[in-house]
């Protein structure tokens, strides 16, 4: 293991809401600027050795276990559909790490998770959002990105489980990022707009995103039984139809061990929710 892993200081964990590949040009947009400060705030305080990331648009393709990207250079994916010409010629610079990649896999063996190594480029999930928060000219991250995947399977308990048992990269440096959605219904997304509606906000979305605060803000020792009653509530599903973009914060959560969480910014659009998190102090 490099030294200057093992000797870097305890990093918080973040969970950020990101938008689809249309979201790169939404410059304007308030989440852009939310995503913007909180990128600085990990570049110029947190300075972290690595980022080891993961995202609602990759879920394993093995039901036993997890996969990992090894590459040392990681593409982009354009994993998206019907879209102009323009979105599929994007580009994020950015390097992976085949040693932290490594690391995090021993962190997992150590807890029964077995992992399939990968080289594979980041998803839209990933680089929509590292665009406003690491933008590559004016506050590059500078730093590997590792992606993990999510577990192949609807488990919020499960990945939970999965953040604690990254946790202790935590205490060498590496920051962890989980990328997702507060609240995501595209169905009523699209009625919305199709609607002329789409500055409605959706009375769930507001009801969601209150009460994933309480779960995720609550006491170390309350958190993980807040969080697993709150998706057994039928408000869950109107909030998330589908739940793969819940299931970062929950990574998020399990990776935050005794820090308490903190909503640091959140807006409702439609039947959205942009909430960030952010679990743990910084220096």
């Amino acid at each position: 293991m490099n030294a200057t892993l093992a000797t870097a200081s305890r990093t918080p964990v973040y969970f950020l809401s990101i938008g689809g590949p249309n979201f790169i040009e939404a410059t304007e947009h308030p989440a852009y600027a939310a995503l913007s400060r909180i990128g600085h705030e990990i570049t110029t305080n947190v300075k972290p050795k690595a980022v080891l990331v993961l995202s609602a648009h990759w879920q394993s393709a093995y039901t036993n276990r997890l996969e990992i990207n090894v590459a040392s250079n990681a593409p982009i994916i354009y994993d998206f559909y019907n879209f102009p010409k323009h979105y599929y010629e994007v580009q994020y610079p950015n390097r992976g790490s085949p040693e932290i990649a490594e690391r995090v896999i021993e962190k997992l063996g150590n807890v029964g998770i077995e992992v399939e190594r990968v080289e594979r480029g980041l998803d839209h999930g990933v680089w929509a959002g590292f665009l406003a928060a690491f933008d590559p000219k004016t506050n590059p991250v500078g730093v590997p990105i590792v992606q993990v995947s999510l577990l192949n399977r609807d488990d919020p308990e499960g990945h939970y489980k999965l953040g604690q048992a990254l946790q202790s990269l935590r205490d060498e440096g590496v920051c962890i990022i989980a990328c997702g959605m507060a609240v995501h219904n595209l169905q009523d997304f699209r009625k919305l707009r199709m609607s002329g509606e789409s500055r409605k906000v959706m009375p769930y979305v507001h009801t969601f995103d209150e009460a994933l605060k309480d779960a995720a803000t609550a006491a170390a020792g309350e958190r993980k039984e807040k969080m697993l009653g709150l998706m057994k509530e039928d408000l869950a599903r109107r909030a998330h139809p589908t739940i793969e973009h819940v299931l970062p914060v929950f990574v998020a959560a399990g990776a935050a061990g005794g820090d308490v969480g903190e909503r640091v910014w959140t807006m409702g659009e439609g039947s959205l929710s942009w909430a960030q998190y952010r679990f743990g102090d910084v220096a």
